[in-house]
């Protein structure tokens, strides 16, 4: 693998680089050529945004045990949702001599040139989850599909309020988004978003903040950087002492549990009791912490994105590109990154409530039921 690697570099004095930028599920001439590396001989980067989030965490160890278990060697890394220090590692990585870079970015329009540098070398990139934007030198790309995360959290809160039943509130919403830099987080909001424009429109759903965009570009407006729980928490707070004196909130759209967390505290130190006034809350992951609350009854839902299938899924499509076999893709339109449509391989991600915690998250080995109090 380390070989072909070097020949490839050597080859881009001669070859252009559109002819190997040129990715196509159906290629043969990936990374290991013949396959002949041993895989010992192969290192395969893995670059992940932080280990501030619980699901960033569990995903790095996971692939990177799956990786080993191949007899892969790996580097790891966390860059604490700095853009200078991922940029950094995976600068290292490829100096380390890398054959394949696995990115889960935190500014996905931030990597172009040291990108640059490893495709120079010959190195392939998968994006891990995230869409690395602006760049040509992006292979593969793996996730879910993001739009039906926000999509089911939207028919979520439609369905438990009635409103395709004909009720007519009117409900005051509060609408929050994911990190402006994720571009996750724009496909996350148009999934909910386009469930719930009609009510907004119509006036069944109210926002007394008024944070609430005009349209679809005018979701970074209401997006927390760095999907931190303290900064929704602290946004929470302001709506609430704002704009909620003599009103009360019935259902809050949170993009992921991080943000959730911060939602649920502020609803808390507001006096918002379960069984009585306290509102809907949606939110994604499946986080131990955000688990507990919908036990608690203070978090009404998460999407879960069982996230070692994605880990499972990845590991296979490196060894596919290290062996030169045609890749696993299932989607080559969606993911335009402003340079090339990435071709894409999609999870299904699922809706779960109080009563599914034990059959789909316990049972299934995701959680153990002693983390969450069952």
């Amino acid at each position: 693998m380390r070989s072909w690697r070097k020949l490839v570099a050597i080859a881009t004095v001669t070859l252009t680089l559109g002819a190997l930028g040129a990715c196509s599920a159906e290629r043969s001439d990936d990374a290991g050529g013949d396959g002949s590396a041993a895989p010992g001989d192969t290192l395969i980067g893995i670059a992940m945004p932080t280990r501030s989030l619980e699901r960033w965490n569990n995903d790095g160890a996971h692939l990177e045990s799956l990786l080993q278990d191949e007899g892969f060697k790996t580097s790891l890394q966390y860059a604490d949702n700095k853009v200078d220090q991922q940029i950094t590692q995976i600068q290292n990585m490829i100096n380390e001599g890398a054959d394949v870079l696995v990115i889960a970015s935190i500014d996905g329009t931030a990597l172009g040139p040291v990108l640059q540098t490893a495709a120079d070398a010959g190195i392939r990139i998968l994006a891990y989850d995230r869409l690395i934007n602006d760049t040509p030198n992006v292979d593969y790309y793996a996730t879910f599909d993001n739009e039906l995360v926000g999509t089911l959290q939207g028919q979520y809160i439609e369905e438990q309020l009635g409103l395709k039943d004909g009720a007519t509130g009117p409900f005051n919403i509060e609408m929050f988004a994911g990190s402006p830099d994720d571009n996750n987080a724009r496909f996350f909001f148009k999934g909910a978003f386009d469930v719930l424009k009609p009510y907004l429109d119509s006036g069944v759903l109210v926002s007394p903040s008024g944070k609430v965009p005009a349209d679809l570009d005018g979701w970074t407006q209401i997006g927390i950087q760095g999907w931190e729980s303290a900064r929704a928490q602290s946004e929470m707070e302001n709506r609430l002492n704002s704009f909620y004196q003599d009103k009360q909130v019935d259902v809050v759209l949170s993009p992921n549990d991080s943000l959730a967390l911060g939602i649920a505290q502020a609803l808390a130190g507001a006096g918002y009791t379960v069984g009585q006034d306290w509102p809907l809350l949606t939110g994604q992951d499946a986080d131990v912490a955000n688990v507990r609350n919908i036990l608690a009854g203070q978090q009404s839902m998460t999407v879960w994105k069982d996230t070692r299938t994605l880990g499972d899924q990845v590991a296979k499509m490196v060894t596919q590109i290290v062996n030169g076999e045609t890749v696993d893709v299932n989607d080559t339109t969606s993911y335009d990154n402003g340079v090339k449509v990435v071709p894409s391989f999609l999870l299904k991600p699922q809706v779960v409530t109080k009563d599914d915690v034990q059959s789909v998250l316990v049972d299934s080995g995701f959680l153990k039921a002693s983390d969450v109090g069952l």
